[in-house]
């Protein structure tokens, strides 16, 4: 049963891709969201530019570069931070979760209008043969333990699928490496229909590696 619902999804994905609607290029959104980019950018100066820096490029690995991600991906996480009418959030990380409090949906839809225009840096892989490996399994997959490639939903260059696939291309290894961790543990649980969670349940560590160090130098 799992094994249908995780192909649904990415037959899904795959068929959005083709109709067009994943872009050639992994450009930033600057006019796909209701925010306020110049509000936007108060509160990300004031409250996020510590951990994920001003224009949103991180300079730490384990926080991640929000530089030109989709507004809605990123509205979405912020609002999975957020504890509501007493219940836990969908996406647990006590720091996030306090960043988070303060902030209104309007504040969210700013933040990810902001960072949506960014221009996100290239990131560098900096071990060449695990990244070899990753780009095998994010562009093939892996058909011995049914892994889907991961292009289907996040596109060949790592440009993502609005508004639920998040833009992965440049993303430092240490942190995406730690949210595949979190979602193969089911430490995190919120992702699309559990396609995240079903697929890393499939995956060696040292797949995750080396996906995660083929992402941080894709372009």
């Amino acid at each position: 049963m799992q094994g249908m619902k995780l192909i649904s999804n990415i037959v899904a994905c795959a068929a959005l891709a083709l109709s067009g609607q994943v872009f050639a290029q992994a450009a930033p959104e600057a006019g796909n969201n209701k925010g306020d980019a110049a509000k936007g950018k108060e509160i990300a100066t004031q409250v996020c530019a510590a951990c994920h820096n001003a224009d949103g490029n991180s300079l730490i690995p384990a926080n991640p570069s929000l530089a030109g991600q989709h507004a809605e991906y990123i509205i979405k996480q912020l609002n999975n931070f957020k504890s509501k009418d007493g219940k836990p959030p969908a996406r647990e990380n006590p720091i996030m979760t306090a960043m988070v409090e303060p902030l209104s949906p309007e504040d969210m839809k700013n933040l990810g209008a902001y960072y949506a225009q960014q221009n996100p840096k290239p990131g560098v892989a900096n071990d060449k043969s695990l990244a070899e490996q990753g780009e095998q399994i994010y562009r093939g997959g892996n058909l011995e333990t049914n892994v889907p490639a991961c292009t289907g939903c996040h596109s060949p260059n790592g440009a993502g699928l609005p508004p639920h696939y998040p833009r992965l291309a440049g993303q430092h290894s240490e942190y995406t490496a730690a949210q595949l961790r979190a979602f193969r543990t089911d430490q995190r649980t919120n992702d699309e229909n559990d396609v995240m969670q079903m697929i890393t349940s499939r995956m060696s560590e040292k797949e995750l590696r080396a996906v995660a160090e083929f992402i941080s130098g894709l372009r």
